[in-house]
């Protein structure tokens, strides 16, 4: 008997841990949520939590730019949507290539590939006004078109008219993807990199990493950027420190931005994949894995409903196409934007 109560005893104590536990988590959910939804208030901290962790993410930041790998100059571009942050290298007489990252990344995660493209382009990487940076809203973005005309500005401002080259990845190429149908007069060729849905819905494992990250603790924003690119984490020291680095500037903005509701991505339909009027490049890596289909199954729809499209399947890498297959890449790309045939690519 004494041993049943024991036992009862230990059972009712580890279902009273779960409760609170799970308690807890609901209740910080419900703070984030909170947070997410609240007004727009400009402090002179805005849009972290506070000096402090401005200051810890911003020193951060710094340290990686110190190694960006070719000579710039950065600049902030006014628009109505608040400071946008912009790292510009390359010729000054050079077609104009912008950049836009993915999110809870920076501008910094082209550091691979900007030399590559910094020979021949005027290269504008851009930290989105809405996520993680030196770029700073003054307001919430909560549409598509909200995007849309956040660019539109960016180049505005960066004197930028017509005949840009525009490149996205993951998110960034879902902001991309949304530009080129909107304002295709101002573009001269766009390329799609695993843009974040786009091509198809993302799959559940996607979708089950990113509600985990509601959960107050590193561990899963970083697990969450980790499987995403898991080959890079396997990859040489370089890559393996490229992996590590964009999880920690993932896990260290959580901590030290304050949260926003963000627009989710959207599938674009068959007739408006059709639609573009503008040369388009789509590029994945075969194992890749926040979209519900195989890159194979992705590459196929577009093959079938805009043939006019370019396509490529990058073999042994998933995510992190542009840190595991980075040469092949950056030359893909490009040999794209350069249709007259007038760089050597080696392909």
């Amino acid at each position: 008997m004494a041993r049943k109560r024991k036992l009862l005893r230990f059972v009712g104590f580890g279902c009273a841990s779960i409760v609170v536990i799970v308690m807890g988590i609901a209740v910080w959910v419900a703070i984030q949520v909170r947070e997410m939804t609240a007004p727009v208030v400009l402090t002179d901290y805005h849009p972290f939590r506070s000096q402090a962790k401005k200051q810890r993410y911003l020193a951060y930041y710094d340290a990686r730019a110190a190694r960006w790998p070719v000579p710039s100059r950065t600049l902030f571009v006014d628009t109505t949507w608040g400071a946008t942050f912009v790292r510009i290298s390359g010729p000054a007489d050079g077609p104009p290539l912008v950049l836009l990252p993915g999110a809870s990344a920076t501008s910094l995660m082209f550091a691979p590939n900007v030399a590559g493209w910094a020979e021949r382009f005027r290269v504008y990487a851009v930290d989105n006004v809405y996520d993680f940076g030196r770029s700073v809203y003054v307001r919430e973005l909560k549409s598509p078109d909200d995007y849309v005309d956040w660019l539109d500005q960016v180049l505005d401002g960066l004197g930028l008219g017509e005949r840009v080259n525009l490149l996205g990845l993951s998110y960034g190429g879902w902001i991309a993807s949304q530009y080129g149908l909107r304002h295709p007069e101002r573009l001269s060729r766009l390329v799609l990199v695993a843009p974040a849905a786009t091509v198809a819905q993302f799959s559940r494992e996607f979708v089950k990493h990113g509600l985990l990250c509601f959960i107050p603790h590193p561990y899963f924003i970083k697990s969450m950027v980790r499987w995403s690119i898991a080959g890079a984490i396997k990859g040489t020291l370089e890559q393996r420190r490229l992996a590590e680095e964009a999880a920690e500037n993932a896990s260290l903005g959580l901590r030290c931005f304050r949260l926003r509701k963000t627009v989710n991505p959207t599938v674009l339909t068959d007739e408006q994949w059709r639609s573009y009027q503008v040369p388009v490049l789509f590029l994945v890596g075969e194992n890749e894995v926040i979209y519900a289909v195989s890159a194979r199954q992705a590459v196929a729809r577009l093959e079938h409903v805009a043939p006019e499209i370019e396509t490529e399947i990058f073999a042994d890498c998933g995510h992190d196409i542009s840190i595991l297959q980075t040469e092949r890449f950056n030359r893909r790309v490009a040999r794209f934007l350069t249709p007259d045939d007038q760089l050597k690519t080696g392909e």
